[in-house]
């Protein structure tokens, strides 16, 4: 298991909607509390889909990596759509098995971008 596989290294380095919205509809907020790690997702909804997504934060590279590839994943989604969701397809996203150790990290976005729905 390459924990640091190339794509979250490129994801960490360069990662895609990055940044502040202005005048976001929905803003949501999450920490990791053991480690430090927070991530804050601005969200421009339109008739029930994700029309724009960005998101700020600072975290590891794994965190960083997870909420840059799952705003991509969501752009253009329904709202909906964030309920069904998993972990599992998270892993999927990132290219595989995690240490169980960094889960949390990998899932910091997830539970983030849950709020949306109130999950």
């Amino acid at each position: 298991m390459d924990l640091y596989r190339e794509e979250i290294l490129e994801h960490w380095r360069n990662p895609q909607n990055f940044g502040e919205m202005k005048k976001p509809d929905v803003v949501v907020e999450q920490v990791n509390p053991l480690c430090g790690d927070r991530v804050i997702f601005f969200f421009k909804i339109k008739k029930g889909k994700i029309e724009d997504v960005k998101f700020t934060g600072s975290g590891c590279a794994i965190s960083v990596a997870s909420s840059s590839i799952l705003s991509e994943a969501i752009k253009g989604k329904s709202v909906k759509a964030i309920e069904r969701i998993t972990g599992q397809d998270v892993l999927v996203l990132i290219g595989g098995d995690i240490a169980p150790a960094r889960l949390k990290c990998v899932f910091l976005p997830l539970e983030a971008v849950r709020k949306l729905t109130g999950r």
